[in-house]
């Protein structure tokens, strides 16, 4: 008999990382490896179920970094080490990191847009030598808000990083305040051919830090978007994460912006 694929399956949390107030980091028992960028179903019994992208990949595990703010999220985090959640998946398509090798990549997230691409950075920070440059422009509302400080440290020592928040509240000591848009000008630019840029954010963040980057000479077709919807089967049954012609989960969530720009939700 064939597997139900709106069964999940249980799996164990191995470590719980607080990050923020509202944001920790599952590490959860896992043996199938995601592509970086994919999302995951997850559900706790009687609670509910909620897409979650994956935060990081290892031997045996993935990690998830969750916000709290509601039901399903908030029981997640009552959670602790050895307790067991449900995962379907792994659903959608990845970051073409094939398609990177060799070329100048730009890695810009706002808020916690910074997890789906976390695996991606972490990737080329043991592999640095698969692509010619990585830069880094992260945003962030307050100090409060960054997630992965640790991690944020680690990469700045190996690539050009710019850290920057929304709002110091008088207890920033980074060096940058204002959106990330005000920060691309800062990237030192290569041959618009050879220059890859990856946004994964809001979506009014990424509408105007894309169109900052095509006015600084990026070609649409180089720059590649991580769609932030409400997946709900992750089979493209239900059609609630459909745009236009496209199914958020079956089609993305990772998409080239040329095919998206112009798509009316």
């Amino acid at each position: 008999m064939q597997n139900n694929p709106m069964t999940p399956a249980p799996h164990k949390v191995i470590r719980i990382d607080a990050e923020t107030d509202l944001e920790a980091t599952f590490r959860i028992e896992s043996d199938s490896p995601p592509l970086f960028g994919q999302f995951y179903m997850v559900s706790l019994p009687r609670i509910g179920e909620m897409p979650i992208s994956i935060s990081g990949v290892g031997p045996g595990w993935i990690d998830m970094t969750i916000r709290k703010v509601g039901k399903v999220s908030q029981a997640v985090h009552s959670l602790t080490r050895g307790d067991t959640v449900f995962l379907r998946g792994p659903y959608g398509n990845g970051f073409p990191m094939e398609a990177f090798q060799g070329r100048h990549l730009v890695v810009v997230a706002g808020g916690s847009g910074i997890a789906p691409v976390r695996p991606v950075v972490d990737y080329y920070y043991r592999h640095s030598d698969e692509v010619a440059r990585l830069d880094l422009l992260f945003g962030f509302k307050t100090p409060d808000a960054v997630l992965f400080r640790q991690d944020i440290d680690r990469w700045k020592s190996r690539f050009d990083t710019i850290l920057t928040v929304d709002d110091a509240c008088g207890v920033w000591d980074g060096e940058c305040v204002g959106l990330v848009t005000e920060y691309v000008k800062n990237i030192k630019f290569s041959e618009p051919g050879r220059m890859d840029v990856v946004i994964v954010g809001p979506p009014v963040m990424i509408k105007f830090t894309a169109a900052e980057f095509i006015r600084m000479g990026v070609h649409e077709e180089s720059i590649i978007v991580s769609m932030e919807r409400r997946m709900s089967c992750g089979l493209g049954k239900c059609g609630h994460c459909k745009i236009g012609e496209y199914y958020v989960c079956l089609d993305g969530p990772v998409f080239r912006y040329h095919d998206v720009v112009r798509l009316v939700d």
